[in-house]
């Protein structure tokens, strides 16, 4: 048998040669492609949002780290102040406009993925604009891609001045991506070998675990000082010969559409008026140490620990939910997302306001969503009463609400804010009773402002 198989062969070399032919030789096996891998990769929402980090991201370039940025979204909602596109048209512009930018100061690798622009303060309502896991699926393949060494992302979380849901959502799918991209059961088909050559379907990538996640806080609360490193934008590039805080200056005119007629007044602006911006675009720069699976200091440098070696994948830490009193009322809403969705990524520690909080503008409608729950046998009959600063009206949502046994409801209360200037916080108040009894408060902190997003 084995001078048969022998023969055979001999006789298949002979018919190839004949024919002019060799045997193919083994394909060689390629690693991944170089010109990807980063040591950094940011992800962010809206082109323009790296302005207050160009600054930093510079300084990596200077020390021959390899930056990439990903935008979750065109930034397609924002304004023209150059011509009449809107729209998808607006956000081909603004994407433009980034990458002139960003390749003025040496950031070649951009990348935008699918989430439409939401302009409100709701992350819920931003990454149901999304289309949430169709784009956590576009970016955990770009964090495959790309196998970043340390992420950095807007912080997850609702705080006065960090107040837009899309910002948001880019910290909530950033922060999944770090936990998901190492997992080999995550998505796949991303990481199936191609099965033919015109492969349209697998993507024969490799699973990659960050060893680094950090938040960019973006909030009036004070309330993150020491929570992770700190960088200084007064040195000077030896690259572009520029101080770095000028960097971040100079990176920003290029987004004429959002803000033509202060970059218009920069441009008119000589040296030593340019001089004099440091104090608007210089200082201390910050981070909030979100995770780290290497060793290291929350306050050390965020590349303290890390060594080129690749590390496994770690499975996620996820703390238990707090299960809600079995007749029971919860603010919900964004703010009932973020306490699980920080338990389920195992972020407890990190900074949030002493309650819950929303700045709206003077005069508009506050919506104070409510999630009842009646986890009895029996019917239950809550009701909502509020409580109200002078100058407040309620609108609809309080009064009495049946509950069958074992259910949930979410109910809304509809509140009109004073249109008269008040600089302090307000403290809004619902009140829940059944059987005679309180059964839960909830309180909302909320600041009146001139303008702003709305709030859903």
């Amino acid at each position: 048998m084995k001078s048969f198989r022998l023969i055979i062969l001999f006789q298949f070399l002979v018919v190839l040669l004949a024919a002019g032919q060799t045997p193919s030789p083994t394909p060689p096996l390629l690693k991944p492609d170089d010109r990807l891998k980063v040591d950094v990769l940011l992800v962010v929402a809206h082109p323009d949002d790296e302005t207050g980090v160009v600054s930093y991201l510079v300084q990596l370039v200077d020390q021959h780290k390899r930056v990439a940025v990903i935008y979750t979204t065109h930034g397609e909602a924002g304004h023209n102040n150059m011509g009449p596109e809107r729209a998808r048209s607006l956000g081909a512009v603004r994407e433009m406009e980034l990458r002139y930018a960003l390749d003025s100061v040496g950031i070649k690798n951009v990348w935008f993925l699918g989430g439409r622009d939401t302009p409100s303060q709701n992350v819920l309502q931003s990454l149901a604009n999304w289309g949430h896991g169709q784009v956590q699926e576009e970016l955990v393949r770009m964090v495959r891609l790309t196998r970043p060494e340390v992420m950095l992302t807007w912080m997850p979380g609702f705080f006065f001045g960090e107040n837009h849901g899309d910002h948001q959502a880019a910290g909530v799918l950033a922060t999944e991506a770090f936990d998901m991209a190492g997992d080999p059961s995550v998505f796949p088909a991303q990481l199936a070998g191609p099965a033919k050559v015109n492969e349209t379907l697998l993507d024969g990538l490799q699973p990659w675990q960050p060893k680094k996640l950090y938040y960019v806080p973006d909030a009036a609360d004070d309330i993150f000082k020491g929570t992770g490193p700190t960088y200084q934008t007064s040195g000077i590039s030896p690259g572009l010969k520029l101080p770095y805080w000028r960097t971040g200056f100079e990176t920003f005119k290029y987004h004429l559409t959002q803000y033509r007629s202060y970059i218009e007044g920069l441009k008119k602006m000589d040296e030593k008026q340019v001089a004099e911006q440091e104090k608007n675009w210089g200082g201390e720069g910050s981070f909030t140490l979100g995770k780290s699976l290497v060793p290291g200091s929350v306050t050390g440098n965020v590349f303290e620990g890390i060594t080129p070696a690749r590390i496994a994948f770690v499975p996620l830490a996820r703390e238990a939910y707090q299960q809600p009193a079995a007749l029971s009322v919860e603010l919900g809403g964004p703010w009932s997302f973020y306490e699980k969705f920080r338990r389920a990524h195992g972020i407890t520690s990190l900074p949030k306001p002493s309650g819950p909080e929303i700045g709206i503008k003077r005069g508009a409608t506050l919506t104070v969503p409510l999630e009842l729950h009646n986890h009895t046998d029996s019917v239950k009959a809550i009701t909502i009463s509020v409580k109200l600063p002078d100058g407040w009206t309620t609108q609809t949502g309080a009064g009495s609400y049946s509950l069958e046994p074992q259910s949930d409801y979410f109910a809304q209360v509809l509140l009109e804010s004073p249109k008269a200037e008040t600089k302090s916080v307000q403290q809004i108040e619902c009140r829940a009773e059944a059987d005679g009894k309180t059964i839960g408060e909830v309180k909302l902190s909320v600041r009146l402002v001139n303008g702003g997003l709305p709030q859903n």
